[in-house]
């Protein structure tokens, strides 16, 4: 029980450890979740599960979305088609 307790310490010290050297956001938790803040979460996990959101003063905000970039005009027509009624004719002809 002991070497199981000090496994999950050094996991735990890693994580955070990497998360700092990165520069990146802190690591999500179940404590900074909207849902288990305002007792919505019906899950018993020790990780934050798939639907997760950060908790803010101004509530719930919805999801990050990624940008749309329009493709640049250039070529209009695939670059491999199917051959028209016609030319399948003349092949099987």
């Amino acid at each position: 029980m002991l070497v199981v307790a000090t496994e999950t310490i050094e996991r735990e010290q890693v994580r955070a450890t990497k998360a700092k050297g990165r520069g990146r956001a802190p690591v999500a938790s179940c404590e900074d979740c909207f849902f288990r803040r305002n007792l919505l979460c019906a899950l018993d996990l020790e990780d934050p599960c798939a639907t997760f959101r950060p908790d803010h003063p101004e509530g719930l905000r919805p999801p990050r979305q990624l940008r749309f970039h329009f493709r640049q005009p250039g070529r209009t027509t695939a670059a491999w088609a199917f051959p028209s009624a016609d030319e399948q004719a003349s092949l099987h002809a």
